[in-house]
């Protein structure tokens, strides 16, 4: 499918229960860099080591999660390389919420991620008239 410009233009799923599984993806994946903000800068007794880890930890997971998971990620490795990925900066977010010491909440934020990723991998399904998706990509 494309615009009037002939550049390929992203197709919406019609399936609300999918849309509303992407939207909670999305707001797991902010959620996560927040925890990770949070931990960092909870970590330590000297400011420079937390304000180092409070601002470079969730950096660095987003530059991750850019590079090899998100959707138009220039580096997409195979489907186990970008569950790596999303179980790295996901699970690190609810080992950050552990971390400053909610360990039901971060029982909470694991059981929901890994419903939400399972969800959201199983379910992808292939552009109509095209071949099926990479696996661990979402359709465009």
């Amino acid at each position: 499918m494309t615009d009037e410009g002939g550049r390929g233009a992203a197709i919406v799923d019609e399936r609300p229960w999918y849309v509303a599984n992407e939207l909670l993806a999305f707001l797991i994946e902010i959620v996560a860099l927040g925890l990770l903000c949070w931990w960092g800068f909870t970590t330590s007794g000297d400011t420079g080591v937390r304000v180092l880890l409070g601002l470079g930890t969730p950096a660095f997971a987003a530059v991750l999660w850019g590079l090899f998971a998100a959707p138009r990620a220039p580096f997409r490795p195979p489907l186990p390389g970008v569950l790596l990925v999303k179980g790295l900066v996901l699970g690190g977010g609810a080992l950050a919420l552990y971390g400053v010491g909610h360990p039901v909440g971060a029982v909470v934020v694991a059981v929901v991620t890994i419903v939400n990723v399972t969800v959201a991998e199983v379910f992808r399904r292939p552009v109509s008239g095209g071949a099926d998706p990479v696996p661990g990509t979402a359709a465009p």
